[in-house]
């Protein structure tokens, strides 16, 4: 099994997306930071790169709505300030 650059930036993904959500149940982040959507968002981004070059239906459509949700996200954090 070969690792490409692109199974490198999808892994980089998961690790963004689950350190957001570590320091989530860490108390060091609050859903309400913009930091917690902006990590989730590039990771759903990085991912989302890795997934055009080996592609899953269910793993694109679940990083569509969690990039998505990450936009929802950062609109309202900045929205509020």
């Amino acid at each position: 099994m070969t690792i490409t650059l692109y199974d490198i930036l999808g892994i980089g993904g998961v690790a963004i997306i689950l350190f957001a959500y570590l320091a989530l149940q860490l108390e060091k982040l609050s859903v309400l930071d913009w930091r917690y959507s902006a990590l989730n968002g590039v990771g759903a981004l990085l991912i989302l790169i890795s997934l055009m070059f080996s592609f899953n239906l269910a793993s694109f459509i679940i990083e569509i709505a969690w990039l998505l949700i990450s936009l929802f996200g950062l609109f309202r954090a900045f929205q509020k300030r």
